[in-house]
């Protein structure tokens, strides 16, 4: 295996089709032609519609291997993802009640449970976990660190001020501040590396859950839409307010199951860079953003709460496959040994 980050530049493979709306994206980018399919009854949140969205989206980022840069704004298939992203982002507006402001939802998330959370997946790591669970995590959690910091980048052009000024600041951070060894990207693929896992971008596309999916699948929904730019800041609040107190449990972890010192490099460093992090995008992005514009603050609650159910929806699978001792991934990986 070549641990090179990289690799991340690499196009991946297309994945194998999982219902006939993936189906048919899939032979369009194989140049086969889009046939016309119903869409109206695919489950928002299910594994085909998810597959599909996300294969759509991902011709913004890397691309795949043998499909032309042009496919990118072919405008059937932006047709489709529109109506697809329509069913998803319709789905989430009904299953996500925004009951308060965008302040007072995010202040929600600073409040932490007392003891052991048995709903939370860090907690379950820090605690109860076993390597293979571990490194399961880590596979479902490559198809965003790999691309950690490239969705909520698009977010920039339509910032003014503060907000803009902030949120240039933090994403500085997340690119590794200037030097190539320390973009978090990179740093995840050591993490990788380091559980015995494939490092290549995409690689895991096959093996991830729907509820995988489609977690990533929202930040590039909320970055590819003007429309939606106080949602996407509701999401980059939401991470960087939530991943310090997890990225302590999963670094405990991490040294609990004597996993190697790459691996716990990744969550040490969000420990102390996302809890300033968190005041910055609270007080600069957020405040910044509402200040300029007021009007957007039920979006950027909308963020929070929709991040929020998702990767709730997400923690579940997990933590039921492996209180009953089977695998979370569609293909259960081999040992590190093999």
């Amino acid at each position: 295996m070549t641990v090179l980050a990289e690799s991340r530049s690499l196009e991946s493979e297309l994945p194998a089709p999982r219902g006939p709306l993936s189906a048919r994206v899939i032979s369009a980018l194989q140049d086969r032609g889009l046939d016309v399919i119903a869409h109206d009854d695919a489950d928002p949140y299910g594994d085909d519609l998810q597959l599909a969205l996300y294969v759509l989206y991902e011709l913004h980022y890397q691309g795949f291997r043998g499909v032309a840069a042009e496919w990118e704004w072919d405008p059937q298939l932006l047709a489709l993802r529109c109506a697809l992203e329509h069913r998803f982002l319709g789905a989430l507006r009904a299953d996500v009640s925004v009951r308060a402001d965008a302040e007072r939802t995010l202040a929600e998330l600073l409040v932490e449970p007392v003891g052991h959370d048995d709903a939370s997946v860090s907690n379950h790591l820090q605690r109860d976990g076993e390597l293979w669970q571990f490194r399961e995590y880590a596979v479902v959690r490559s198809l965003y660190h790999l691309k950690e910091a490239d969705p909520h980048a698009w977010v920039i052009p339509r910032l003014h001020g503060r907000a803009k000024a902030a949120m240039v600041a933090v994403e500085y951070d997340e690119f590794g501040a200037g030097r190539a060894e320390d973009i978090h990207a990179r740093l995840y693929a050591e993490l990788m590396a380091d559980l015995g896992l494939e490092t290549a971008y995409g690689h895991y596309l096959d093996a991830a859950p729907a509820a995988a999916l489609a977690t990533v699948n929202l930040m590039s929904l909320f970055g590819l839409h003007r429309s939606l730019r106080g949602a996407l800041v509701g999401h980059f609040a939401t991470v960087e307010t939530t991943s310090s107190p997890s990225s302590r449990r999963l670094a405990q972890a991490l040294r609990r199951m004597e996993a190697g010192a790459a691996a716990q490099r990744f969550y040490d460093e969000h420990v102390e860079a996302d809890a300033v992090h968190e005041q910055v995008v609270r007080r600069e992005v957020v405040g910044g953003l509402l200040e300029a514009e007021p009007g957007l603050d039920a979006d950027v609650a909308f963020g929070v709460r929709a991040t929020g159910f998702l990767e709730e929806h997400l923690s579940t699978e997990l933590l039921d496959a492996w209180r009953h001792g089977r695998s979370a991934l569609r293909e259960p990986l081999a040992s590190p040994a093999a």
